[in-house]
């Protein structure tokens, strides 16, 4: 009887094993069994889009592997939605192709949308801008242009270890997604470069953006309408344009920008650092909850920077004032150098005032010396030293 009874408690503890292994288990499509060439010369879309419509289907979740190597991609639709999660594993590289129309036209290079559930996680993505760029630069004749990769109206993204160079346009876009976690990226473009931010989230709820190091063109990071609850920690900018909110009242009808925080973060050489920026035109949008603590800048030409009058070139500007409504804007703990003489910029709009702007323990110098502040139509409070002088 004792036999019996530990033979059935066996049964039994195998046949919890089994079925706890079963219901981990895993599908591995490899891209080389679909064909893919790691040459970087011979065309893999096809099998990566082969590879993806297998682990898309699959009941189990899943996993595309990317083996070493390169791998020529042109532009490429990663449709969901699938039955279970999907991770895709990148070893290697993923190159664009030489000539710059054969993405530039498309608006993307590499789309996933409707996908829940979807971690990208390590690999190179090389997308060749130069020559687009030189193309735009010489007044040419030229395509829109493609954003490296693209995710639209997603849910439950990882996004860990990848590195992007020199994309097109924007190198990571999170559009109309929520619970997104993006890691331990790094994005690299040449400071010349133009509109090659780093990385775009609009109409997006629940991101969070940390460990990551981002050099590019234009904005590092941009926050469009729509953008909720979204945390940034250790991020390193420079060059760019940094860390933007905006620009914002393109439309008159457009959401809302709240709940943002940006902490321990690093701005050496960019051209802005802690940057709201509206167009001044009617608008229903506004900014509200916005919190910037310990933040240390390097050189960096506007630390802290408000505009409502954002006008590239004087070109599409109306002559109206802003509607977009500022308020609750925390800056705590910012120090550090200004490359020009106004560290500290609150330039906001006459017919909605920016309001309960709060500055604590601000320390931003000039060349050595003391930095000047500028306000117009802002309300708020300070605490601590402020360094420059503050005008609220």
């Amino acid at each position: 009887m004792d036999n019996l009874i530990i033979s059935c408690t066996t049964i039994l503890f195998l046949s919890s094993i089994f079925l706890f292994l079963q219901s981990n288990a895993t599908s591995t499509y490899n891209v080389l069994s679909f064909g893919a060439k790691p040459n970087g010369q011979t065309d893999a879309t096809q099998p990566f889009l082969k590879a993806w419509s297998a682990a898309c289907s699959s009941v189990q979740p899943a996993t595309i592997y990317v083996p070493r190597g390169r791998y020529l991609i042109k532009a490429g639709t990663f449709r969901g939605p699938c039955k279970n999660r999907i991770t895709l594993r990148i070893d290697g590289t993923l190159v664009a192709p030489l000539d710059y129309w054969a993405i530039g036209n498309s608006g993307y290079w590499l789309l996933f949308i409707q996908v829940n559930g979807i971690s990208v996680i390590g690999g190179n993505l090389d997308a060749k801008g130069a020559a687009f760029w030189a193309c735009r630069k010489s007044g040419n004749n030229c395509p829109v242009g493609a954003r490296s990769i693209t995710f639209n109206w997603a849910n439950d993204i990882v996004i860990s270890g990848l590195l992007s160079i020199n994309s097109q346009l924007t190198h990571i876009v999170i559009n109309s997604c929520n619970n997104v976690i993006v890691r331990n990226v790094s994005i690299i473009a040449p400071d010349q470069s133009p509109n090659t931010d780093g990385i775009h989230v609009q109409s997006s709820t629940g991101v969070t953006i940390i460990n990551s190091r981002i050099k590019t063109g234009d904005d590092c990071i941009s926050i469009g309408p729509g953008t909720r609850n979204l945390w940034m920690e250790n991020i390193l900018c420079g060059p760019g344009h940094g860390v933007s909110i905006g620009s914002l009242a393109r439309n008159y009808e457009e959401d809302g920008v709240q709940n943002v925080t940006l902490v321990y973060s690093i701005f050496t050489g960019s051209d802005n650092g802690l940057r709201i920026k509206s167009w001044a035109r009617s608008s229903t949008g506004f900014v509200t909850n916005i919190n910037y603590r310990n933040i240390v800048m390097k050189y960096v030409d506007n630390p802290i920077i408000i505009d409502q009058n954002y006008c590239p070139n004087n070109q599409d500007c109306p002559g109206e004032t802003s509607g977009v409504k500022i308020s609750q804007v925390t800056y705590e703990n910012i120090q550090g150098t200004s490359t020009t003489p106004v560290a500290m910029k609150f330039d906001c709009s006459p017919s909605n005032p920016c309001k309960g702007i709060q500055i604590k323990d601000i320390k931003l110098t000039y060349m050595n010396k003391k930095a000047q502040s500028f306000c117009k139509n802002v309300q708020g409070s300070k605490r601590g030293v402020i360094l420059p002088d503050s005008c609220i």
